[in-house]
C-alpha cells in the first residue's frame, strides 16, 4: 500500500497549495470479509476529488458524503458499513463479501505539523519500518474519536496523546509491533478505545540485472505496483535513459561495480536476466555475499545448477539457506512464455515471497484469504461465530 500512501501525500500537497480542505478516510477495523483491509486509505478533497480507495468502489460514494461532513464539522467521525445489516445489504452485494467495515474520517489541519498526512509522510522518508497508531471507539460512535495520533520508528517517536497512562500503553504496543514486524489491534478498555497499531513497511526495491528488450514489460508492470526500480547491465548501450526513460536508477559496469553502487536492504530483490551466463554468474557470486531476501534467475534449472557447481569449484559453497532465497527458474508456474507473461509470473512470485504465501489457487485455500486478528477472533467467539 506504499504506492497508495505516496499518491495520497502528493494529492494532499496539491490540495493544500490550492487552499482546498481535505479529509482522510481510513479502514481501521474489519469484522468478517471485506475487499480492503485495515490500513486502506482514501483522501477526499472538498471539491469531491478522491485519491486512493477504501473498497472495491461501492463505498466511495457514501464515504465522500461522510468525509465532506467531517470537513464541514471539523470533527473525526467513525462510520460503520455492515453488509450483514438489511440497510447496508446493498453494499455487501457490491463488495462480494460478508462483513463489517469501520472507517474513520479525519479532517486534515494543514497547520498541524503532526496531522495524519504528515505522519504518513514521515513513514516514507527513510527505508525503514515505522508504526502508526490510530485510536477509535467502537463502543461510542458519537463520542470522541482520537484518530491518527502516534508515530514510531527506530529513531523517532511522535505523540498527540494527552493521557500519560494511555500513552504508556501505546508506546509499549507500538514498540512490540515494530520488533515483531506485524500490525495488531489493542483494546484499552479503561479508556473505551481500540487501537490499530499499524506496521508500515518500505516499498520493494527491484534491481533488474539485464537491460534487454524482455526487461521492458517487467519495468512497466513494476511501475504500476509503485515499487522502486533499478536497471543494471554491463552494456551502456542497453542500460540508458533512452531505452528506460521512467526508471529511477540506471547503472552500468561489472557486477562488483554495480553492487558497490547499491545499498540493498531486506526489501531489495534481484532478478538476473542478462542472458549472459558469465555476467549472471559473476553477479550471483556478488549477491551471495549480502543478505538478500529474493534472487531470481532467468533460464532453466540446469543453468542455475551449473552456476552452483562452478561456484563450488571456486570454493564457494551455496548453503541451504541461500538456495532457499534463490529462485530458478524464476516466477510462478502459470505457463508463461511471452515476455509480458514472464514479467507477470516474476512479480507474482516476489509478492508471494514477501507475503509468505505459496502462490496457489485461492479457491483451494482452506482458511480465510486474510489472516484474522486476535481481537476479531475474540469478538467472533463472543458472538458465537
Amino acid at each position: 500500500m506504499t504506492k497508495e500512501i505516496n499518491e495520497i501525500i502528493a494529492a494532499y500537497k496539491q490540495a493544500t497549495q490550492k487552499g482546498t480542505k481535505s479529509a482522510l478516510a481510513t479502514v481501521v477495523y474489519v469484522e468478517g470479509s471485506s475487499y480492503r483491509r485495515p490500513g486502506a486509505r482514501m483522501l477526499v478533497e472538498e471539491d469531491g476529488r478522491i485519491t486512493g480507495a477504501i473498497s472495491g468502489g461501492c463505498l466511495e460514494g457514501d464515504a465522500l458524503r461522510k468525509a465532506l461532513l467531517a470537513i464541514h464539522q471539523n470533527q473525526n467521525k467513525l462510520v460503520t458499513y455492515n453488509s450483514m445489516d438489511d440497510e447496508d445489504a446493498a453494499f455487501g452485494v457490491q463488495l462480494g463479501c460478508n462483513g463489517i467495515v469501520h472507517i474513520l474520517f479525519e479532517p486534515i489541519d494543514a497547520a498541524d505539523e503532526n496531522n495524519p498526512i504528515a505522519l504518513l509522510e514521515r513513514s516514507q522518508l527513510y527505508r525503514r519500518e515505522t508504526v502508526i497508531v490510530t485510536l477509535f471507539s467502537l463502543n461510542n460512535f458519537h463520542g470522541h474519536q482520537p484518530g491518527t495520533c502516534f508515530f514510531l520508528d527506530t529513531a523517532t517517536s511522535l505523540a498527540k496523546i494527552d493521557d500519560a497512562g494511555l500513552l504508556t500503553h501505546i508506546q509499549a504496543d507500538a514498540a512490540t509491533v515494530l520488533s515483531e514486524g506485524s500490525s495488531s489491534f489493542k483494546e484499552y478498555a479503561a479508556f473505551e478505545l481500540t487501537a490499530f497499531v499499524e506496521l508500515v513497511q518500505p516499498t520493494v526495491s527491484l534491481i533488474i540485472i539485464g537491460a534487454g528488450n524482455d526487461a521492458f514489460p517487467l519495468v512497466e508492470m513494476t511501475s504500476v505496483l509503485g515499487w522502486q526500480i533499478t536497471v543494471a547491465d554491463g552494456r551502456p548501450t542497453h542500460a540508458n535513459a533512452q531505452r528506460f526513460p521512467g526508471v529511477q536508477h540506471l547503472l552500468t559496469g561489472k557486477p562488483e561495480e554495480i553492487i558497490n553502487q547499491l545499498s540493498p536492504d531486506e526489501w531489495t530483490v534481484f532478478v538476473l536476466m542478462t542472458h549472459n551466463y558469465k555476467y549472471d554468474l559473476a553477479m550471483l557470486k556478488q549477491l551471495l555475499q549480502i543478505n538478500c531476501r529474493y534472487i531470481g534467475t532467468l533460464g532453466p534449472k540446469k543453468r542455475l545448477e551449473r552456476m552452483f557447481d562452478e561456484l563450488k569449484e571456486e570454493g564457494i559453497m551455496v548453503t541451504d539457506e541461500q538456495r532457499a532465497m534463490i529462485h530458478g527458474p524464476i516466477g510462478l508456474d502459470i505457463g508463461a512464455e511471452a515476455a509480458e507473461e514472464i514479467a507477470l509470473s516474476v512479480l507474482a512470485e516476489i509478492k508471494a515471497v514477501f507475503a509468505k504465501r505459496t502462490g496457489g489457487f485461492l479457491k483451494n485455500r482452506s482458511v480465510s484469504i486474510h489472516t484474522r486478528n486476535e481481537l476479531e477472533l475474540q469478538k467472533a467467539g463472543s458472538n458465537g461465530k
